[in-house]
């Protein structure tokens, strides 16, 4: 599947089979997620990789949309390192890159995977603090929830061209 394609046909998946994921399909995610830019290459990028099910089964009790983490052997915590900061604007953006790589690269393996959002919700962000002992120069970013797909879903047609500007407003 070349990258266009991978783009397109992306789609948020919140049903898996429950086969388990092998360790090198993983560490393959985490690559494609550490290749994503980088401001400055300031890389603040950390990860938990949670397959404790017992673990995964507690995240819906502080995040409401997280029930689907209960069918998924795998999910990825998304963190940035505050000690890895040159400023404080741009690790949003850094971590939301090496998300959406992971998404890409999921989809691409044949796998289905959700983005939940974890920070600026700070109950989420304490709440997953909590359950993974997480440091406090470490912030929880995003979960991404990933599992061999239990539903096929068609390609989103998004695109609108009333969003569209050229040159100007």
């Amino acid at each position: 599947m070349d990258v266009v394609e991978a783009i397109m046909t992306r789609r948020s998946i919140r049903k898996f089979t429950g086969e388990p994921i092998g360790e090198e399909i993983i560490t393959h995610l985490l690559k494609a997620a550490m290749a994503a830019p980088s401001s400055k290459n300031e890389q603040p990028w950390v990860f938990i990789v949670i397959d404790d099910q017992d673990l995964l089964h507690e995240i819906p009790k502080f995040h409401p949309y997280a029930e689907m983490v209960k069918t998924a052997p795998v999910a990825i915590l998304v963190c940035a390192d505050r000690r890895r900061f040159l400023s404080e604007e741009v690790w949003i953006q850094d971590c939301a890159a090496a998300t959406q790589n992971i998404l890409l690269a999921a989809h691409g393996l044949g796998l289905g995977a959700v983005w939940l959002g974890i920070y600026p919700r700070m109950e989420r962000v304490k709440g997953v603090r909590s359950l993974l002992d997480i440091p406090i120069h470490i912030i929880p970013f995003s979960l991404v929830v990933i599992g061999y797909p239990g539903e096929k879903k068609p390609p989103a047609n998004r695109f609108d061209e009333s969003r569209i500007h050229w040159n100007r407003w």
